[in-house]
């Protein structure tokens, strides 16, 4: 007789399977260490420390722009630390560390095995939903600590996106209420919640400001959504790259990295239907740093990708009109507007599907105007905090945050 396990019952026994095996192994691993603290006559013996005192767990290449700041601050330091990744292609793994050890523990199911049983005083990460879906806490793990990778809203995670994280590294101010108010909602305990700025920017600022003019070109408009249903793709389809093209400007597109993955036949579709051309150009950069350096302004959605154009190459943005629908994320659950819809329009004019048919205008309008200037200073004064000193930042809390938990242990 053959069996049939449809794809939710079979995540659901695959949970339960690493949660029996990481519970064995804890328990083995208790057991050899009061063996051996017996036989030494009470004495700690070598190789009772903690291993991996501070790691770094990435789930993605693409976030190699958040980390590798702090891994650069951590090896000026002299300060050993694990960063773990489940990208093959992380371009972690080919730098030039001596402190910082980098290794690839494999992708989907198999990294979660391994964060699942993983010993370490803290873990820092921007992965979402711990202790949520497959990623669930280590019994030999102390203290996790999230970093966000852009400027804007906590709350436009997935539903409980960071619940049960011990801390959170913020941006700016506009995120700390966020996340009081969930707590307070779901009666969570308060995490620790300490105002670090954004890593990734204040890298990106310092290569712009090496990087010099750029040369004169052809006026470039970036094409930059979020993924999902109330993303620009889902709601406006292809009309928007066609009334792109019939501006006469060159046009970039650039789907965010999920919607290779979350809606891989619409891309695909699209892409199909608009193939590459003198005009036109699809962009898959890992790092975006020269696609936003070359474009001239940015159409986008409720993408966190605004705000590294806004705050630091400080240009014009176009935002689609998209209906976002709360229901899956964090925000459904609060009364505030999130803090990217209530600042959008002070960065630029919505972009509905009456004006499809005059972007060249609106394109030019915003080219050409200042009206939007202050609203990027006050994006900038709200959601990136202490510029040029994340990494630091982030570095002292870690090692701070290591050594309290090192004495706690050592107190009867």
């Amino acid at each position: 007789m053959i069996f049939y396990i449809d794809p939710g019952t079979g995540s659901m026994l695959f949970t339960i399977l690493i949660g029996v095996l990481g519970a064995a192994i804890y328990a083995f691993r208790e057991f050899i260490v009061k063996i051996r603290f017996r036989v030494s006559g009470g004495k700690k013996v070598k190789g009772d420390e903690n291993p991996h005192a501070v790691v770094i767990f990435s789930d993605s290449k693409r976030y190699w722009n958040v980390f590798k700041p702090i891994c650069d601050e951590f090896e000026k330091r002299q300060e050993k630390i694990e960063y773990l990744t489940s990208s093959p292609d992380d371009p972690a793994l080919n730098a030039d560390y001596e402190y910082v050890k980098c290794r690839f523990i494999g992708e989907g199911n198999k990294a979660f095995a391994a964060l699942n049983m993983l010993e370490a005083d803290i873990v820092l990460s921007t992965t979402p939903s711990l202790d949520v879906f497959y990623w669930k806490r280590s019994k030999n793990v102390k203290w996790y600590v999230h970093i966000g990778h852009a400027a804007g809203d906590l709350t436009l995670y997935r539903m409980f996106g960071i619940d049960f994280y011990d801390a959170v590294l913020t941006s700016g101010k506009q995120q700390e209420k966020q996340i009081r108010d969930l707590e307070k909602l779901r009666n969570l305990p308060a995490k620790e919640i300490v105002e670090v700025g954004v890593t990734y920017l204040d890298t990106m600022k310092s290569r712009l400001d090496q990087a010099g003019e750029i040369p004169e070109h052809k006026t470039t408009v970036l094409l930059a959504p979020s993924w999902g249903n109330s993303a620009i793709f889902a709601v406006y389809g292809g009309d928007i790259i066609k009334t792109l093209l019939e501006t006469g400007y060159h046009i970039i597109v650039r789907p965010h990295p999920q919607s290779y993955t979350a809606e891989k036949e619409r891309i695909e579709s699209l892409m199909a239907q608009f193939p590459e051309n003198e005009q036109l150009e699809w962009n898959r950069d890992n790092d975006n740093f020269e696609v936003l350096r070359r474009s001239d302004i940015m159409i986008s959605d409720f993408s966190g990708v605004i705000f590294d154009f806004t705050l630091v190459f400080d240009k014009p943005i176009i935002y689609a009109d998209t209906h976002f629908d709360k229901a899956p994320y964090d925000a459904c659950w609060l009364e505030d507007e999130p803090w990217t819809f209530g600042i959008l329009p002070e960065l630029g004019p919505q972009l509905t599907r009456e004006d499809l048919h005059d972007m060249r205008s609106l394109i030019d309008h915003c080219l050409n105007s200042n009206d939007y200037k202050q609203g990027r200073e006050k994006a900038r004064r709200e959601s990136w905090a202490f510029p040029g000193e994340s990494a630091e930042r982030v570095v002292d809390y870690l090692l701070q945050k290591k050594q309290q938990l090192e004495i706690e242990s050592d107190k009867p």
